[in-house]
């Protein structure tokens, strides 16, 4: 712009130079008449720069800058150089947008935006499927219309940005979600929330295993702190009271010990994440032995039928089969009266997999019960499980250690008809068994 000054004066000191040479040869008048001429023309020249520049301003975004001379030509290339920044600045900010919106859109929190009147400027898919807003239809929304939740609504009208806020009931009661406040701009609001219903669900399995496994303990801590303070306040030993307490507290021990025994297995399942190892396992060989260890354990009780095809292997952990292969045996034991049969097989299914099948006359189930039997100290009749020894952690140390062979249980019972536990395996667990052994038949007893 000095640059323009200093050509502007030259320009004015050369046009007074002029009018005083005409003044002297022509006259005054005639010097004043093209002076004035020369005021009118400049004077128009600026109403036209004038013109130019409300019509650009009045023109649609986008419109060039118009072309001037003079100090015109200054004013509009400076203007040109704010708009070039103005329009470089948008874009940035454009694209810095653009990645917000898509960080966020990756992200598994959801996150709303909202203006100093909790109305909805914008929102990220999850907060679309958590809150289930429309985000072409709810944006300037309140967000308290579509969570009309009272708690919610007072959480908002508080704004305390420390604490979060558990908002339970989302999605039609099977969400609960972890609400957070986030101050920023001008009175504008971050609603940042996460799915926290698994961990609420672990929190309340937490709860609900410390709760069972106090239960379970609290009768044989009682058994065991009864006689022996009986014990303790006898002055006389009764050999046949003692020889009767020795054995309630044995009885009682034995119990705790399954009880803990069964929690390591448990923990040790749930915490790996496949088979503790990967080889090939003698089915036919494990399962004789179950039959033995069932005979001993049965002391004649029962009759049992062993259906196993000897070429017949799988490829995983032997220990944690056993562990699953065992619970299915002895829970038909327990649950089956004196003189029932019980089957169990192992044989191929129709798709070259492998089930091994427990199958009982024993009490049955009734329906109501049988998605539940793999929790965790879920009984149907716990008196009876208790007198039987059971812990009822036997079917959920099942599920785990075939969820890591990639098998499922299959439960079929009926009341009074008796039961059938299927651990069914797939085809790519099955291997075949070496050479010599399998030359051997079927075993059938």
């Amino acid at each position: 712009m000095r640059g323009y000054w200093r050509g502007a004066a030259g320009w004015l000191a050369l046009w007074l130079a002029f009018t005083a040479i005409a003044a002297a040869v022509l006259g005054p008048l005639t010097a004043l008449v093209g002076l004035v001429c020369w005021l009118l023309l400049l004077h128009a020249r600026q109403l036209w720069h004038m013109d130019a520049l409300l019509r650009w301003l009045d023109g649609a975004p986008g419109t060039p800058v118009p072309h001037g001379s003079g100090i015109w030509a200054e004013a509009f290339s400076y203007l040109a150089r704010l708009v070039r920044r103005q329009r470089q600045d948008e874009a940035d900010l454009r694209s810095a947008l653009e990645r917000f919106q898509s960080a966020t859109a990756a992200m598994n929190e959801s996150v709303i935006i909202l203006d100093e009147l909790d109305r909805i400027e914008w929102c990220n898919p999850s907060a679309e499927h958590y809150f289930e807003i429309d985000a072409r239809r709810d944006i300037g929304r309140q967000l308290t219309y579509i969570v009309r939740q009272p708690q919610f609504v007072e959480y908002l009208d508080e704004q305390n940005f420390a604490e979060p806020f558990a908002l339970r009931g989302a999605r039609g009661g099977e969400t609960t979600l972890s609400v957070q406040l986030v101050p920023y701009g001008n009175q504008q609001k971050l609603v940042i929330s996460r799915d926290v219903t698994r961990w609420e669900r672990l929190e309340a399995m937490r709860r609900d295993l410390v709760a069972n496994v106090s239960h379970e303990l609290r009768t044989p801590i009682t058994v065991l702190a009864g006689y022996l303070e009986t014990l303790n306040d006898m002055e006389v030993p009764d050999p046949i009271f003692q020889k009767r307490a020795m054995q309630l507290m044995t009885q009682q021990t034995s119990r705790m010990q399954n009880l803990v025994e069964d929690l390591l297995t448990l923990s040790r399942l749930e915490n790996a994440r496949g088979p503790s190892a990967e080889q090939p396992v003698d089915v036919p060989r494990l399962v004789q032995g179950l039959h033995h260890e069932a005979t001993a354990l049965s002391a004649g009780r029962h009759k049992f039928t062993l259906d196993v095809d000897a070429e017949l292997w799988l490829t995983g952990a032997e220990a944690e089969l056993r562990s699953a292969f065992l619970n299915l045996v002895t829970n038909a034991i327990r649950y089956t009266p004196a003189r029932g049969r019980i089957t169990i097989r192992w044989r191929p299914t129709q798709d070259g997999g492998g089930a091994f099948s427990v199958v009982d006359t024993g009490i049955g189930i009734a329906p109501e019960h049988i998605p539940r039997l793999t929790e965790r100290f879920y009984r149907v009749d716990r008196s009876r499980s208790r007198e039987t020894g059971g812990t009822g952690l036997g079917l959920a140390i099942v599920k785990y250690a075939l969820s890591h062979h990639q098998a499922r249980l299959e439960i079929d019972s009926e009341p009074e008809q008796g039961s059938t536990f299927s651990a069914i395996f797939p085809a790519r667990r099955v291997c075949t068994a070496p050479v010599a052994v399998a030359a051997a038949a079927p075993v059938r007893a």
